[in-house]
């Protein structure tokens, strides 16, 4: 994913607000902050995609925002020797989800087999699913979530620029309008306020 700073994003919410995509991505988003512990933000993708890149930028979020729910935990396929705590965490991690944690599932291309079993065993436990794919979608991957997102290939925006929209729509702040935004702004480019 191509890194994207947070004046880049809100120019690209501002040219995609006739087209309904902001506020879609708003809405996805709101699944995420209903995890309810740190930690219980699971993303995962499939082998060939591993969405280290929504991850990070989640993380950020999580940490600008104060909204220590919404630090997700990566979920790998394959974890490298050497690899450090943080990026870890295995598939074993999907055996033991419950309830309130959540797994985002982001694919541009869909879902394996192994995970969409991965995701109806998580699902029975009653972890919230909740996916982002693209293409023309994952018909199994959208029955299995509570809520998919699917960004198709004619959309005006890419499935890159999607992940930057829901990542910075699941910390953002409700209500406080355009000042809130401003406030938001200018924290992320001179850090905190400290008194």
């Amino acid at each position: 994913m191509k890194d994207m700073d947070a004046s880049s994003v809100e120019f690209l919410r501002e040219a995609l607000a006739p087209t309904g995509w902001v506020e879609r991505t708003r809405e996805f988003a709101l699944g995420l902050r209903a995890t309810r512990s740190p930690g219980g933000l699971l993303v995962v993708g499939t082998p060939a995609e591993e969405p280290w890149h929504v991850a990070a930028h989640l993380d950020d979020e999580a940490r600008l925002a104060g909204m220590p729910q919404l630090a997700p935990t990566l979920v790998r396929w394959s974890v490298p020797v050497g690899a450090p705590p943080h990026l870890r965490v295995g598939l074993e991690r999907l055996r033991a989800t419950r309830r309130g944690e959540t797994l985002f599932v982001v694919t541009e291309h869909g879902a394996s087999v192994p995970l969409l079993e991965r995701l109806d065993d998580a699902r029975r436990t009653g972890a919230t699913i909740l996916a982002l794919d693209g293409d023309e979608g994952d018909p199994e991957l959208s029955g299995l979530a509570h809520d998919a997102l699917t960004v198709p290939a004619d959309a005006p925006l890419s499935f890159d620029a999607a992940q930057h929209l829901v990542s910075m729509a699941a910390a953002e702040r409700r209500g406080g309008g355009l000042r809130d935004r401003l406030a938001r702004l200018l924290e992320r480019v001179s850090g905190p306020q400290i008194d």
